[in-house]
């Protein structure tokens, strides 16, 4: 494809992003679509041309951006810019569809740690500042609640506790960006995938759930974290604040391996496919039973090579 095609190409998906862009910012009804469809041009371009002129295209939607939808629009493109492109960018490349979604997640922590940086620094907004503050008014509205109804005895020890429980969110909020960034990196890819297929004829798709393996370096993540966490950490250090994070997404991410675990386990031995169904549900209803088992089958799973030993008996 000439010069002249690629920029033709660039300047109709960079179109269509700003309609989106337009359409997410002042169209409330459809906005959560329209939302997760923004990416999706920066991934067609740059999963057919790589990631070079993808940034040319990245900075013409940028200045258009802030033109027509004003510069508060600036962090929405940056952060689906940044992970359209690394989504893009690895399509082009043909990686496996997990390792695409693992790059698509960097691109997305990057985008929304800008939109936290330009808040503070452009839009004088804290927003850690804001979630205390919607922290504090919740914890306030529960307590006049049981005001209310008459537990103003117990209102004191109830909310102490809640206090405690609830200042973890704000602890927590990198692991959250991880969350959020590997949840739009899905929807956007899978997304992607879809339309990619239509469009250029390709078989593009996330191979099927019981053959996601998260690599062994996962698990020594997880144990050094585990081991900081026996001894008393100072709440307000840098240190604790990295050892609930790395323990929490390392946490999620070997329970999302124990769950692929039953689902490839179940496949292999032939069982019921009610059999992982089942486990999701029960470790999403009933974590405090369940979630702890099926991440120490991920861990034993991850370390252990567990399915391969399984199909080794097989053979």
């Amino acid at each position: 494809m000439n010069q002249s095609k690629i920029l033709k190409e660039g300047a109709m998906l960079t179109a269509i992003y700003i309609i989106l862009l337009l359409i997410a910012a002042f169209v409330p009804i459809i906005t959560i679509i329209a939302t997760f469809l923004l990416p999706v041009p920066f991934i067609i371009f740059a999963s057919r041309h790589n990631w070079k002129p993808a940034l040319l295209m990245f900075g013409v939607a940028v200045v258009l951006s802030i033109l027509f939808a004003t510069i508060v629009s600036l962090p929405l493109t940056v952060l689906m810019g940044l992970g359209g492109i690394m989504l893009g960018s690895s399509i082009y490349k043909k990686l496996p569809a997990y390792e695409t979604l693992g790059r698509g997640t960097i691109g997305f922590v990057v985008g929304l740690v800008f939109i936290f940086v330009f808040s503070q620094f452009v839009l004088q907004v804290n927003l850690m500042s804001e979630i205390d503050q919607m922290i504090n008014q919740y914890v306030q509205m529960v307590k006049d609640l049981m005001e209310q109804f008459g537990l103003a005895d117990q209102a004191e020890e109830q909310v102490e506790m809640l206090e405690q429980q609830m200042s973890m969110i704000t602890s927590l909020v990198p692991a959250g960006i991880a969350l959020i960034a590997i949840l739009m990196a899905f929807v956007s890819q899978w997304v992607s995938y879809k339309v990619i297929n239509r469009l250029d004829g390709m078989k593009l798709g996330f191979p099927p759930f019981r053959m996601l393996r998260f690599p062994v370096s996962l698990v020594w993540i997880y144990f050094f974290a585990l081991i900081f966490t026996f001894f008393e950490l100072d709440p307000s250090s840098t240190l604790y604040l990295a050892v609930n994070n790395v323990m929490m997404l390392t946490g999620i991410l070997m329970t999302l391996q124990g769950l692929s675990f039953i689902f490839f386990y179940a496949h292999k031995k032939n069982k019921s496919k009610a059999l992982p169904v089942v486990s999701v549900i029960l470790t999403i209803l009933f974590p405090f039973f369940f979630l702890y088992f099926v991440r120490l089958l991920g861990i034993i799973d991850i370390g252990f090579s567990l399915r391969d030993r399984i199909s080794k008996d097989e053979k």
